[in-house]
């Protein structure tokens, strides 16, 4: 149906198959992350350029094993669809970071709270299964990923979780157990010593939404639930609004770097397959430390 209305000539009857055309040079893998190892390796071997959707995997050890390929065909391009949720703030945040204006970063808070209360007996999608969504839980992994272009990667982490709705029905009308949480607590310390607050839930109704906070020995930056950015200096009665007009913003463009790298005009940066073993470690981290209550050091 979907060849019929796009009008796509060819059809194949499985991945597989369609990797053994060697009329196809490049792939997108746009299943949920648990497949995800399974056809890039399968893909790289195939010889083909991959571009996999977020998240990259289901576990450290499939991102690794991912990365791992990749490095053995280097003359193919690899890419992770990056989180989109910053774009409009990357570069302004990049900047003020890079020009000082914070001084030495001390800490963060960032909040990421969803509006709705605990949906009981609500369905199960695919990111409450274990199986296939691995060690992902809620946005922890693309909230880290922002941090990573922001501040580095994080070394020691630390986490309390919960499950308010342990149970949800599957497609069949069936209860069945949720063992993602639905509310996580993070904190994880920079490779300065700062400190990094992260508050994410799924079951806050008439909550305040999505800010952040970076505090520094110089100035603070405040991000508000639209992404507008304020900051205040050292001496500077409070904070004001900073101007980010939208043609200094990042914007999506994810296929066009993918095509580019592949015609050797452009090096992949959003984001290497690199980047993407680091937020899923960092996942893990997160999942390790509130199960075991212990402070997980990275990385893993």
């Amino acid at each position: 149906a979907i060849a019929d209305q796009f009008d796509i000539p060819r059809v194949y009857g499985s991945w597989r198959e369609l990797l053994e055309d060697d009329d196809i040079n490049a792939v997108c893998i746009g299943t949920w992350p648990y497949m995800h190892k399974t056809m890039t390796i399968a893909a790289l071997e195939s010889g083909k350029h991959v571009l996999t959707e977020a998240r990259m995997a289901n576990t450290t050890e499939e991102a690794k094993a991912m990365l791992e390929a990749s490095r053995k065909h280097p003359d193919l391009v690899c890419q992770l669809t990056p989180t989109s949720t910053t774009y409009k703030i990357d570069r302004i945040i990049q900047r003020l970071v890079r020009e000082g204006f914070l001084g030495e970063l001390l800490s963060v808070e960032v909040q990421a709270l969803q509006n709705r209360f605990a949906d009981f007996g609500g369905d199960l999608h695919w990111r409450h299964d274990r199986e296939l969504s691995g060690y992902n839980t809620l946005n922890i992994g693309a909230a880290y990923e922002s941090m990573m272009r922001w501040f580095g990667r994080g070394t020691n982490v630390m986490a309390m979780s919960k499950i308010h709705v342990p149970y949800r029905r599957n497609s069949k009308g069936e209860l069945v157990s949720v063992s993602i949480p639905d509310h996580v607590d993070i904190l994880y310390e920079l490779a300065n010593n700062a400190q990094v607050h992260m508050r994410m839930s799924a079951t806050t109704g008439h909550s305040t939404g999505n800010q952040m906070w970076f505090y520094g020995t110089e100035g603070t930056i405040y991000i508000d639930q639209k992404q507008n950015v304020f900051g205040g200096r050292l001496d500077e009665d409070g904070l004001s609004e900073i101007a980010n007009p939208l043609e200094s913003q990042a914007y999506y463009r994810v296929e066009e770097e993918f095509s580019n790298a592949i015609r050797g005009v452009e090096q992949i940066t959003m984001v290497p397959f690199e980047t993407g073993v680091h937020y899923i470690e960092w996942s893990e981290a997160v999942s390790r430390s509130a199960q075991t209550r212990k402070m997980v050091t990275l990385p893993l």
